[in-house]
């Protein structure tokens, strides 16, 4: 594996030399993100290390949900689970999969604002016009969570002419899909919309076993996003956005597989908006309110039980999230300030104690950056001010606490296409409302919160640079980041259970993207990509105990080759590795042995092409998909394995 890495690495620097000698024209890093400080800027001048998926890409890719995507680019580790659930990892941090996003060390976004969820499984793809990461500290934008990182889904906004279009697709293990959609905009009003629903049932893994339990009635996903310009540059909308998934099996253990367990799961959000700036774009701002249900619900069928230790009650967790946001800018050719107010508040119920939370989180930040020497110096930096309260409700126990987040960047544009950036921030994860002010018993153990707990930290520093010429796009960063006050539970001197700040670690790696247009090297009508991303974590060490961190990949990288004719064809070749990492084995029985998972590849193979083109009536596309086209034995989580080679065939209308 590392050599065929080594082999792809040396081909895309080989390519790269011709460009330089031929007079083409010099593509710079134009490109707009609007993640890294809440507003939309030019990708030079960003101080952080930033990937974006867009919308081609995801196009090509045969991912289903955002976790998919996401695994398939090789970000970070991923925790994929068999139904819908899967968490995901940027530099040895990863998202709480189980519980709201507050339980993370990785946030995912939505339009900007907190997503509600962990899970990236709960996320769509069909109605995305692309996904920005920003990888390393992100506390300062957005607070709590954001260690390892940020993704923010962007969903699509209508624009040009109207469009519908009708899709449906078929599958292994009666794999079924039906989406349809429309788009476009008319006069001030803008719209986008697409609404998807799908089915399975069981699959069987590559070496012919059959995983019972795997499949789901029905998952339903449905993204709206509305708009009107009532003046210039001045814009109200509405996004709305709807997932449930119905009797998604939970199938256990393939060496104990429960033939009956299933779960539902369901994630809906609204959002008001209102973007807005001067007519010369001097002042510009936002405002925004939100509001969101997270519910997951576990059956767990008598019948599946002997023992008698569950009576079939569902196990429930539910979070009402809602919130706001307000933030304005100047920017001007040499400053750009912007300042703001964010607050959220989570209310959490669950069956099981403690089984009422509310959690109450206003924050103020401050971002600004100045453009110096003919703006080839970029200087960033800001600060956040986050207070936080949490109440468990029923037990009349209340605390709260406070934290500060800064952050300072660099970056020196040595060519229009030829970029240094360096970049030093902190991040933080504050404790859990149980962690806080819990006093509860659960099964004769009494657990009993800490007042006196500081919010976990993170401390990173990084530099890289980013170089885009012709055809020819790459990235290249070093990081290094110290993370203290880790929240452990212990046993106190009377017999509870508690927490203490006292775990550890250390992170340091490199994270490199490299692609190439081969075509447009030998002025071919077509594009021939190919491309390579690699996470190579040189150090992931438990500070206290000096071992390698367990549920990390040394190793992640994701490579293979696109083909484009730019008139209705398209193919894509994705092989994605994920590198051996050690684990607890929980399938071996308690105590559990620490053991090393071995590492695997899986390659995704898409195809498309548009057979009919009429501008009167629309045009019709064929699309082909294989998962795993090598059939391989692999597993994201041990006992878990994932399906063997699915086919898939479909077809699609626009007009």
């Amino acid at each position: 594996m590392k050599k065929l890495l080594i082999v792809f690495t040396c081909l895309f620097v080989a390519l790269s030399f011709p460009a330089y000698a031929q007079e083409k024209e010099v593509i710079t890093m134009e490109e707009v993100v609007v993640t890294a400080g809440r507003v939309k800027e030019k990708k030079k001048e960003i101080t952080s290390n930033v990937t974006i998926i867009n919308a081609g890409e995801i196009k090509n890719s045969s991912a289903k949900d955002l976790g998919g995507l996401l695994t398939e680019k090789g970000i970070g580790h991923s925790q994929r689970y068999p139904g819908a659930l899967n968490s995901i990892g940027i530099r040895g941090f990863r998202t709480e999969a189980h519980g709201n996003d507050l339980e993370g060390y990785v946030l995912i976004l939505v339009n900007g604002r907190r997503a509600g969820t962990g899970n990236a499984a709960k996320i769509a793809t069909k109605n995305i016009e692309r996904v920005e990461i920003i990888r390393g500290p992100a506390s300062v934008q957005y607070g709590s969570a954001a260690m390892g990182g940020v993704v923010n889904v962007i969903t699509r906004q209508g624009k040009d002419k109207p469009s519908v279009f009708v899709e449906g697709m078929l599958g292994r293990f009666d794999y079924k899909e039906g989406s349809a959609g429309f788009s476009g905009k008319h006069k001030a009003f803008d719209f986008s919309a697409a609404f998807t629903t799908e089915s399975m049932n069981d699959y069987d893994t590559a070496n012919g076993d059959r995983y019972y339990n795997t499949g789901y009635n029905h998952k339903q996903n449905c993204s709206l996003n509305l708009g009107f310009e009532f003046l210039p540059g001045n814009r109200i909308g509405v996004i709305y956005n709807y997932y449930d998934a119905d009797h998604v099996g939970d199938s256990g253990y393939l060496s104990q597989n429960d033939h009956d367990d299933y779960k539902d799961s369901s994630n809906k959000s609204i959002d008001v908006i209102y973007d807005g700036r001067t007519s010369g774009g001097l002042f510009s701002w936002k405002a925004r309110y939100f509001d969101g249900q997270d519910e997951d619900k576990w059956v767990d069928p008598t019948g599946s039980n002997p023992d008698g230790w569950d009576d079939g009650v569902p196990s429930e967790q539910k979070t009402d999230q809602k919130g706001a946001q307000a933030q304005v800018s100047y920017d001007q050719e040499y400053l750009l300030v912007t300042a703001g107010f964010d607050w959220v508040n989570y209310k959490i119920e669950t069956t099981w104690d403690p089984k009422e939370a509310e959690y109450d989180n206003p924050a103020g930040f401050l971002l600004a950056k100045t453009r110096l020497f003919d703006q080839k110096l970029i200087i960033t930096g800001g600060v956040r001010y986050d207070e936080y309260e949490v109440d468990m409700k029923g037990y009349g126990k209340k605390e709260s606490d406070d934290h500060l987040s800064p952050r300072v960047g660099v970056a020196y544009l040595i060519t229009d296409w030829l970029k240094l950036r360096a970049n030093c921030g902190e991040a933080f994860k504050m404790p859990s409302a149980k962690q806080l002010a819990g006093d509860f018993s659960i099964w004769g153990t009494h657990y009993v919160g800490n007042p006196d707990l500081d919010p976990e930290q993170s401390e990173t520093y990084e530099g890289g640079l980013d170089l885009s010429y012709a055809s020819f796009n790459a990235s290249l960063t070093c990081f290094h980041t110290d993370f203290k006050d880790k929240i452990e539970s212990y046993t106190t001197p009377g017999g509870d259970i508690s927490w203490k700040n006292i775990g550890k670690a250390e992170m340091e790696g490199v994270e490199g993207e490299f692609s190439y247009d081969v075509g447009s090297l030998f002025s071919w009508d077509y594009q021939v990509k190919p491309y390579v991303s690699v996470v190579y974590l040189t150090k992931y060490k438990d500070k206290e105990t000096g071992e390698d961190l367990k549920y990390t990949s040394d190793l992640q990288v994701s490579y293979g080759i696109t083909i484009s004719d730019f008139n209705g064809f398209s193919t894509n070749l994705n092989l994605a590795y994920t590198g051996k990492q050690k684990i607890d084995d929980w399938e071996g029985g308690w105590p559990t042995a620490v053991i090393e998972r071995g590492g695997f590849t899986v390659a995704n193979f898409t195809i498309s092409k548009k057979i009919i083109n009429t501008e009167k009536y629309g045009g019709i596309t064929i699309k082909g998909e294989i998962q795993n086209l090598f059939d391989e034995d692999y597993a994201y989580v041990k006992g878990y394995p994932m399906p063997g080679r699915m086919f898939f065939l479909g077809l699609r209308y626009d007009f």
